[in-house]
């Protein structure tokens, strides 16, 4: 940890806490996709099973929440339970965080959110779905995710499908080009985008083991540069979906959504849910699948950087 000033509002799990005192490989995992991805009880077991994907692979898993005002990293299954299926949960970015603490209570960590709990904690990676970006349309709505201006500040490597396919792909990537972000691509050239293995953009470096992707990252930290890298890993091609399926239902949830006049934070959970009916429940069990292999991925990385 870089200081004692913020311990007062942090409970570390005692699994956790002992693999950080030992060094030894520890990988973050949010908690919006429990309280605002998923039902109840089925955002819980998806939970689970992603901790336990972790463990197989040779980590730690540190699930992050905030509940009734403590800075949680690393969930019981009791704490589990309770955030699952908490109301008014707060979706919690940088700015959230102080009010959700001393309001003492329940918030779900966005990447944003959950990359600075890492950090407070020295939790060097991280896993999750897909990072959030510019959205359509930002030259006039100005909608852009907090998580990119989060990557350039946060020394923390999210390990993720690409940015959400809901997204200006060309746009996030070009926003992250001048925060001096690295996007790796792990086996790729090519920027995934979530539910689909392509987007026809190109990532920065690509690279073939977690082992080079650990070294990189020890490289850029060693080297004092500051900030998070961005590790794009493809959804398994048996779970991706038909790129023209998925790309009928966004387009006709985006117009849902400016219909409704849903904006901010709502947006992302509002078009992810549409496009869930839209498409069957394909795109949940999609997203599933590519949660569980970001989590092997960031394992990996983890136990390299551990090595080091």
């Amino acid at each position: 940890m870089r200081s004692s000033e913020f311990e007062k509002y942090i409970d570390i799990a005692p699994e956790v806490k002992d693999a950080l005192d030992k060094g030894l490989p520890v990988v973050a995992l949010e908690s919006t996709i429990i309280t605002h991805g998923m039902p109840f009880p089925q955002n819980v077991e998806t939970a689970l099973t992603v901790e336990d994907e972790i463990r197989k692979n040779g980590a730690v898993p540190a699930t992050m929440a905030i509940i009734k005002g403590r800075l949680k990293i690393g969930l019981s299954r009791e704490e589990l339970d309770y955030i699952g299926s908490a109301k008014d949960v707060v979706k919690c970015s940088r700015r959230d965080l102080p009010f959700v603490v001393s309001g003492k209570k329940d918030g779900g960590t966005t990447v944003a959110a959950t990359m600075i709990m890492a950090e407070m904690a020295g939790i060097k990676v991280f896993a999750t779905g897909g990072i959030g970006g510019v959205h359509r349309g930002a030259e006039t709505s100005m909608d852009i995710s907090a998580d990119l201006d989060e990557f350039a500040r946060t020394n923390v490597a999210v390990v993720c499908a690409g940015a959400k396919s809901i997204l200006d792909i060309g746009l996030t990537l070009e926003y992250l080009e001048t925060k001096g972000v690295p996007v790796i691509g792990y086996g790729t050239e090519e920027m995934p985008a979530f539910y689909t293995r392509e987007s026809g953009f190109k990532v920065d470096y690509r690279l073939d083991t977690a082992d080079e992707i650990a070294e990189s990252l020890n490289a850029k930290w060693s080297m004092g540069l500051d900030g998070g890298a961005i590790i794009a890993n493809p959804i398994p091609a048996e779970y991706a979906m038909d790129k023209a399926v998925i790309d009928r239902a966004i387009s006709q949830a985006l117009a849902d959504a400016k219909a409704e006049g849903i904006k901010g934070k709502k947006v992302t959970p509002f078009i992810l849910e549409k496009v869930m009916e839209l498409t069957g429940g394909e795109s949940l069990e999609s997203n599933i699948r590519l949660v569980l292999n970001n989590a092997k991925v960031a394992s990996w990385i983890a136990v390299g950087l551990s090595k080091i």
